[in-house]
C-alpha cells in the first residue's frame, strides 16, 4: 500500500513539474505538426523554402511592401525582437511571403525588408504559387480597390515554426516584441 502511495506521489509530482514549463504567449498548435513546405523565389536570390531553415526558429509572416500600416508594424516588431534576442537572434529567421505578386518582385522585397533587418528573407512567385502557399497556411488575402489603385486586405498573424520544422504557435497581430522574445527563447531551448 505504501509503495502504491509513493508511486502516486511521484506521478503527481511529475505531472505538476510538466505544467511548470513556461507557456508560450502565442496560441499553440496542439499537437505540433509539420509546417507545410513550399518553394518560392527568395529575396536573397536563393530558392525560399521553410525547410531551408531547419535548426532555426522561423517567424513566418504574410504581407506586402505597399502596406501602409500593419505590415511595417509587424516587421518592426520582429526586428526589435531579433535585436532583443542578441546572440540568440541569429537563430531566428524571419520569412515574409508576399500577398501582392503584381508589385512585389524579388528586388523590391529585398530593398523593403533590408530597411527592417537585412537577414529577413522575402518570398514571391506566381499568383498560383502564392495562392497555394496561402491555402496551406489558412491565409486570407483579398485585393481591395482604393483611390490610389489597390491595396490587399490579408491575415496578419505570424506563425512560429520550431527548429524541427513543426508549427508550434500563431501570434496574433499587435503583440509586442517581448512576447516574441519570450516564445522564441522557449522554442530555441527545446
Amino acid at each position: 500500500m505504501r509503495r502504491a502511495f509513493v508511486g502516486l506521489l511521484l506521478l503527481l509530482a511529475a505531472a505538476a513539474g510538466a505544467t511548470d514549463a513556461p507557456a508560450l504567449k502565442a496560441g499553440v498548435f496542439s499537437p505540433p505538426h509539420a509546417a507545410p513546405d513550399f518553394e518560392l523565389r527568395g529575396s536573397d536570390g536563393a530558392a525560399l523554402k521553410p525547410s531551408r531553415y531547419r535548426g532555426k526558429v522561423v517567424a513566418l509572416a504574410f504581407g506586402f511592401t505597399s502596406c501602409p500600416d500593419v505590415c511595417p508594424v509587424t516587421l518592426g516588431t520582429l526586428s526589435e525582437a531579433r535585436k532583443k534576442l542578441v546572440a540568440e537572434g541569429q537563430d531566428l529567421q524571419v520569412v515574409y511571403v508576399t500577398v501582392d505578386p503584381e508589385r512585389d518582385d524579388v528586388e523590391r522585397m529585398r530593398t523593403y525588408l533590408a530597411t527592417f533587418d537585412p537577414s529577413f528573407v522575402g518570398g514571391t512567385g506566381t499568383p498560383d504559387q502564392l495562392d497555394t502557399v496561402r491555402k496551406a497556411y489558412g491565409i486570407l488575402a483579398e485585393k481591395v480597390t482604393t483611390p490610389a489603385g489597390y491595396s490587399v486586405a490579408h491575415s496578419s498573424s505570424i506563425y512560429l515554426i520550431d527548429r524541427e520544422g513543426k508549427l508550434r504557435a500563431l501570434m496574433p497581430y499587435g503583440h509586442p516584441a517581448d512576447d516574441f522574445v519570450h516564445d522564441v527563447k522557449i522554442l530555441l531551448a527545446q
